[in-house]
């Protein structure tokens, strides 16, 4: 079950961490025309942000049937759709072939796995959740978002052997296509898994209780709207300021100083590297002295390390890069995301579960995630190629996710669905 849910977040992460990634090294001439390098970026990170706009309306949709007809037969439904696109992205032509319709295809693809990528997150946390022991959600769901680094990690290190093996040049041309052609092998996989784990047996008692509602959005909407707002707050900083370690120092330290791309990819490799082991280590702490402690921790820390992050990434030296991105991914993200799906979990109880969580987690991510690549890259243009102004969204968001999470009282333990919300709905 954990290896099932897990590989779903792994393709996830995949599509996500390659897409990000050739947008800000590749997509801007492949798809785009642009007489400044950085227009072309923008253009493919506003592509970037059309999937993440995709990702609530998945989340509603298949978060209504997943608590309507189960949660199994969603996930294999969702993985599919995310990577089915993503090697649909790898046969497309681009903009010298096609003109004007290879943006459009590319837009129509990220949208259908943007509808994807909304329904899968919910699924495979609370199959992890709904089978885990009561007094180890923390750790079991942490298990879960190791799909996350593993699926930066994946595509990461793809890119960067490609890009240090074939002649210069090649990766632009031609070689970028590869990783996403390859992602059949691990669609493949992770279906195969799926079709042989059993529903979760919460959702089961649950219908055998006839305790299912008809429109679980109308449930959330009327009975837990204060939960929902709060957490989406709270999901904000975790998604945007991971987009800011990954896509927006890419093209800051590529794109704007013209440092070589080797060095800080490999740093950010060593990053979630460490986030891997560093995840079920807060999964666990949280357990032992409760989510919001943990989470709020990590938002107080990236606070903290905002100025010093921009200066090690600016730095030129490998050794900088290598320390930034292991104090932001292994501490500061991994923290956050080690407390969070237990946490936001258990904001609903198990008839409106998934759709409570899909929205959650979809219209943070958006709001969090999907504008911050194009925000970032936008507010370092602004002001001559500087990350000053980066600086402060990331202090804001951090400041205001801080406070959403402070109010969250109602995910600390398992069954808290006769609570009433901490904040009136």
């Amino acid at each position: 079950m954990l290896v099932a849910s897990t590989l779903g977040t792994t393709v996830e992460y995949y599509d996500f961490t390659l897409y990000a990634t050739t947008s800000a090294l590749v997509f801007g001439p492949v798809f785009f025309t642009a007489a400044e390098p950085i227009v072309g970026v923008l253009a493919g990170f506003a592509t970037f942000f059309v999937g993440y706009l995709a990702r609530p309306v998945g989340g509603l949709i298949f978060g209504h049937f997943g608590d309507r007809l189960g949660r199994k037969n969603i996930l294999v439904i969702t993985m599919l759709m995310m990577g089915l696109g993503t090697f649909a992205i790898g046969l497309l032509p681009g903009y010298a072939q096609i003109g004007v319709w290879a943006p459009i295809l590319l837009v129509l693809i990220r949208l259908i796995q943007g509808l994807g990528m909304g329904g899968e997150y919910g699924g495979g946390v609370l199959m992890a959740l709904e089978y885990s022991p009561k007094a180890r959600e923390g750790l079991f769901t942490s298990i879960v978002h190791i799909g996350t680094p593993a699926g930066v990690l994946i595509p990461t290190a793809f890119v960067t052997i490609l890009d240090a093996t074939l002649p210069a040049g090649s990766y632009q041309e031609w070689a970028w296509r590869i990783p996403f052609l390859a992602s059949i092998l691990l669609i493949a996989v992770g279906v195969y898994i799926r079709l042989r784990v059993t529903e979760s047996p919460e959702f089961v008692a649950a219908r055998e209780q006839k305790e299912l509602t008809k429109v679980p959005l109308a449930e959330v909407l009327r009975n837990y709207s204060g939960r929902l707002v709060l957490s989406i707050l709270a999901k904000i900083a975790e998604s945007g300021l991971f987009n800011v370690y990954y896509v927006v120092a890419i093209a800051l330290v590529t794109v704007e100083q013209g440092q070589d791309r080797g060095p800080i990819l490999t740093a950010i490799l060593i990053g979630v590297a460490v986030e891997i082991f560093t995840l079920p280590l807060f999964g666990a702490l949280s357990d032992k002295i409760g989510r919001r402690k943990v989470y709020i921790g990590g938002a107080i820390f990236q606070v903290l390390l905002a100025v010093p992050f921009f200066l090690l990434i600016s730095s030129g030296s490998f050794a900088m890069l290598t320390i930034a991105m292991v104090l932001a991914f292994g501490l500061g993200h991994g923290s956050m995301y080690g407390a969070q799906a237990a946490l936001f979990a258990n904001l609903y109880p198990v008839p409106v579960r998934y759709t409570g969580l899909s929205a959650t987690q979809q219209i943070g991510a958006t709001l969090g995630g999907g504008l911050s690549p194009l925000l970032g890259s936008a507010l370092i243009a602004a002001v001559g190629g500087s990350w000053h102004l980066v600086v402060i969204y990331v202090l804001v968001v951090a400041a205001v996710s801080s406070f959403a999470a402070a109010g969250l009282k109602a995910g600390e333990s398992h069954h808290e669905d006769s609570v009433q919300p901490t904040v009136a709905a």
